[in-house]
């Protein structure tokens, strides 16, 4: 454990952003979880409304650094691939 005041600062800051990041990263993975569920259940329009809730979702993650852009990106796409797959 940190000795300086200055250090545990940090460290709870750190702890912090750590639980938050967390957080965020759960709702992405919720939100394209639910994509998927849709996805499988067969319902084209219905599964097209989740990906828009979704993309916001991973779109506001990525701008916060806390996914790559690219990964964002590749989410994004393979998602809609999936959906426009769809019969």
């Amino acid at each position: 454990m940190a000795n300086i005041a200055s250090a545990r600062k940090r460290a709870r800051q750190a702890e912090q952003r750590r639980q938050h990041n967390t957080a965020l990263r759960s709702e992405l993975r919720s939100a394209v979880r639910n994509v998927r569920k849709a996805i499988a259940a067969g319902d084209k329009k219905a599964a097209g409304a989740v990906l828009q809730r979704a993309v916001g979702v991973i779109d506001s993650i990525a701008d916060k650094n806390i996914i790559h852009k690219n990964t964002a990106a590749r989410h994004k796409s393979r998602l809609s691939a999936q959906i426009k797959a769809m019969a």
